[in-house]
């Protein structure tokens, strides 16, 4: 059963210890989908599907997912999927729609191991819109059981988007990871930070590419760009969102965007 509402804030409010609990799931349908709306602010805890794949989609507002080592952004028309077992947060940036997909292990071939986010398209955001009132069980030979199948056929075709954050384990790295999610528009060089932190450079480059897998540049410029989807997702300017991420201009963001998402801002979020 997927947390209620009323579960989730007393659990985000009252004792929380930040210990993961498990989600009992109750169908035993091959694919199920659960919606629920969020405020805005809300916190849902970490917790865990022990027997089903998750893809979580919110038909408005940001999703910030945590899970293992990572965080995503998950803006409107994108979802991240989940795979069965693991560990996730959400925070919800602005008031949220989520639905939410369950899917059992074996009900789609070579699912993603990993955490990833996707892009959802128009076909399977219409399916999902529709699977919410789909009622459990339902016939397989019938309009459910076919539209069901059906997400289940457009599941193994989402490409996956560049929509994570890794997080360091090593102390100094998260050090520098913690300025630049408080303060994104800090301009401090790899040779600021060897300073600061009393290391060679090339040790910060090392830790980087070990831990991260990029380096440094190309992980502060990950953290700005996921920083700018949050904020450019709940209607803020491009102009006011690339100055306060330390952009000399729009034009310059708008560059850098593109060359990362293959789409400009403009275009992301239609």
């Amino acid at each position: 059963m997927a947390l209620s509402k009323k579960d989730i804030s007393r659990r985000a409010t009252g004792g929380n210890t930040g210990r993961e609990r498990p989600v009992v799931e109750a169908s035993g349908t091959a694919v199920y989908c659960r919606a629920r709306d969020y405020a805005r602010d809300t916190h849902i805890p970490l917790h865990h599907h022990p027997d089903r794949h998750q893809l979580v989609y919110a038909e408005t507002g940001v999703l910030v997912v945590k899970a293992g080592h990572g965080r995503w952004v998950v803006p409107s028309t994108r979802a991240i999927w989940m795979p069965a077992g693991m560990g996730h947060a959400v925070n919800c940036i602005g008031e949220v729609r989520m639905r939410s997909l369950y899917i059992l292990p074996d009900a789609i071939a070579h699912p993603p191991v990993e955490a990833s986010a996707v892009s959802v398209t128009p076909l399977l955001a219409a399916l999902i819109h529709d699977a919410v009132e789909v009622e459990q069980p339902y016939a397989e030979d019938s309009r459910d059981g076919r539209l069901m199948r059906l997400i289940l056929d457009e599941l193994q075709t989402l490409p996956v988007l560049p929509l994570h954050l890794p997080e360091p384990a090593d102390p100094r790295l998260r050090m520098i990871g913690q300025r630049l999610e408080q303060q994104p528009e800090d301009a401090s060089t790899l040779q600021d930070w060897a300073t600061r932190l009393q290391v060679d450079v090339k040790t910060i480059q090392r830790l980087c590419a070990r831990e991260l897998g990029m380096t440094f540049g190309q992980w502060r410029q990950q953290s700005r760009l996921l920083r700018a989807l949050e904020r450019l997702a709940v209607g803020e300017k491009v102009i006011d969102v690339a100055l306060a991420l330390g952009y000399d201009s729009p034009s310059a963001f708008a560059t850098m965007f593109k060359r990362r998402f293959g789409q400009s801002p403009s275009q992301f979020f239609r």
